[in-house]
């Protein structure tokens, strides 16, 4: 893949699109999203988005894993045990899938977002599982003095 097709916007020139916050999720004020896909994950569990936001307070419901990175602006995220944190331009914070955080933007935010769908408990217990049997078999090859591997057992 060439590097021209996947670098394709700069934080601050991506054209953002109107993405409404839920209006039963509104607590005080009339904020205004807007945000631009910038990627997509191969198989389709991770993505990454532009995100900005005037100032309002609401809450969000997290259905997946997100990382974000404050790139201008700042908020006020109070989680569901009302412990409240002040993140401005520069600060990194993840919400794990399923969990709640209230919003307080006084004047304005733009951030960078990766968004990651966690993998069915299945499958998790599989890929552990996986990793686990190829440690065994590494532990249980040794290497020959000619630099080549040979299988014990």
């Amino acid at each position: 893949m060439l590097v021209e097709s996947v670098i394709k916007h700069g934080a601050s020139t991506a054209d953002l699109n109107p993405a409404p916050i839920r209006p039963n999720w509104v607590l005080e004020g009339n904020p205004m999203a807007r945000n631009h896909l910038l990627s997509v994950s191969a198989d389709g569990s991770a993505s990454s988005y532009i995100w900005d936001c005037t100032a309002g307070r609401f809450n969000w419901f997290y259905e997946a894993d997100e990382t974000i990175y404050v790139i201008e602006g700042g908020v006020i995220v109070k989680d569901i045990g009302g412990s409240a944190r002040r993140l401005s331009a520069g600060d990194t914070i993840f919400f794990p899938a399923g969990a709640r955080a209230e919003w307080h933007i006084e004047k304005y935010i733009r951030k960078f977002a990766l968004i990651r769908t966690p993998l069915p408990r299945p499958v998790v217990l599989a890929k552990r599982g996986y990793g686990y049997f190829k440690r065994l078999l590494r532990v249980g090859a040794r290497r020959d003095p000619a630099g080549g591997m040979v299988q014990l057992g």
